[in-house]
């Protein structure tokens, strides 16, 4: 029996082609009790929260409590050990833990649904679920950006040729290539940090949508589940559904971006025709016929990976237009989208760390004698500093190269913030700093050791 379903006597009902049956319950459930082995840790704290919460306002006992308590404490530790399945002809986690309750403690277990919907307690596990994994997120996000720190300063002195339109523009460096992408990591970083705050949102206590007659008291539910605070308004806290979603994705659409774009940088600069880095052999892979290849599969698959996810903020979007307030089963194939790509952007951050970790920079590029018109600004600059006016410079410069009488030189001077000879990596490590301080993860981890006894 479905927790929303009710019984029947009409024999037509009864007789009902349980083949038809079938294929309407295959094609409604789809993936939905594999992605529900997500949430399962997360249903649990939400019933431990709501069960302390029903006992302040009398609707179970001190003892009901306690028993409650204990049976979830035991749900959450198979859950843990990955003993926890959801069984044959169980709709979702939610069931599979009322029914685990209910077998237990009998009508004490069915007492845990009271002053609850389906709606609100789906609602909860995901923020609780999109909140977890933004943090794990975060945490890889930020080992990925010390790493590009501490590469940058390595080889802050290894010149590497800038290209704009991909050309040959200016002289660049390792410490600036391996700092860009460190930076905008310390960006995508806050927009993890809003995810997470969005996510941070209590809606329990909404119901169906539209609250309850029962005196909840949805303050204290927000404080046990450690969440910065609730989503006020009922019927928008089921609105949330759907947009807690997309916002999680545009900041792991975010990073991904990122990486994508430092993917195809490692893809070009490992050619022979550019010739800037080396990958390990452990980072590429030969050809069943060509044996001198080394092809740079895991960063070409790194680059294919973090593009696909890119796109996900578009597939909610269209799974959510149009619809009006309220609650939908389509909503449902969100699950689908968001959790598989939690992983997919930590497999992905996780080979980058390895990948940046290994990389070799080649030294000394910049004295090939193919480069020497990188470094044409420098002589123009050095003209304006001799009281030419730039323009004139500009013209001068110019000439020399069209009259081939331009001699480069090597000598560089750049002192500004962020330049090749100040690459400000202190200033991008305070931006980052910043960042991870927002999260507040600590209150969420003493919340949840509070409801289980041990640490999430």
């Amino acid at each position: 029996m479905k927790l929303w379903q009710k019984a029947t006597t009409d024999p037509n009902s009864k007789a009902a082609d349980s083949t038809a049956a079938e294929k309407i319950e295959r094609f409604t459930v789809g993936r939905d009790r594999e992605m529900d082995l997500y949430l399962a840790p997360f249903d649990v704290l939400g019933n431990l929260a709501h069960a302390t919460m029903l006992e302040t306002i009398g609707l179970i006992s001190n003892d009901e409590l306690g028993m409650m308590t204990d049976e979830l404490k035991k749900i959450y530790g198979q859950i843990k050990a990955g003993e926890f399945v959801i069984e044959e002809g169980v709709e979702d986690v939610h069931s599979q833990v009322e029914l685990m309750l209910t077998r237990k403690l009998g009508d004490v277990g069915k007492k845990i649904h009271s002053g609850r919907s389906r709606n609100d307690q789906v609602l909860v596990d995901l923020k609780l679920f999109t909140r977890d994994r933004l943090w794990k997120v975060a945490e890889a996000v930020r080992q990925v950006f010390d790493r590009l720190i501490a590469r940058s300063e390595q080889h802050k002195a290894d010149l590497l040729p800038g290209y704009t339109h991909l050309q040959i523009a200016m002289p660049s460096s390792f410490g600036l290539w391996f700092g860009a992408y460190a930076e905008a990591l310390a960006d995508d970083m806050l927009l993890v940090q809003t995810a997470y705050r969005f996510a941070n949102r209590n809606p329990l206590g909404s119901g169906a949508g539209y609250g309850s007659s029962f005196p909840l008291n949805r303050t204290l539910t927000t404080e046990l589940l450690g969440f910065e605070g609730m989503h006020v308004n009922v019927v928008y806290a089921q609105m949330s559904r759907g947009k807690t979603e997309q916002t999680a994705l545009t900041a792991l659409a975010a990073v991904a971006a990122t990486l994508s774009r430092m993917a195809m940088d490692i893809c070009l600069y490992n050619s022979q025709n550019f010739g800037f880095l080396t990958l390990p052999d452990a980072l590429t892979t030969g050809s069943s016929i060509m044996p001198h290849k080394k092809n740079p599969d895991v960063a070409e698959l790194l680059r294919a990976k973090t593009n696909r996810l890119k796109a996900l903020p578009m597939e909610v979007t269209l799974v959510m237009s149009n619809l009006p307030s309220g609650y939908h089963r389509d909503m449902q194939i969100l699950k689908e989208i968001l959790m598989p790509a939690f992983e997919e952007i930590l497999d992905c951050l996780e080979i980058t760390d390895f990948m940046l970790e290994n990389i070799q920079v080649k030294p000394n590029l910049m004295d090939d004698p193919k480069y020497d018109l990188m470094f044409s600004v420098e002589r123009v600059n050095a003209l304006v500093l001799e009281g030419v006016p730039f323009r004139e410079a500009y013209l001068m410069v110019k000439t020399e190269v069209e009259e081939g009488t331009y001699q480069a030189s090597r000598d560089l001077h750049h002192t500004h913030e962020g330049s090749i000879g100040n690459l400000g990596n202190d200033q991008i490590v305070k931006h980052m700093e910043k960042a991870m301080q927002g999260f507040d993860a600590e209150n969420v981890e003493k919340a949840v050791e509070n409801l289980i006894g041990t640490r999430a």
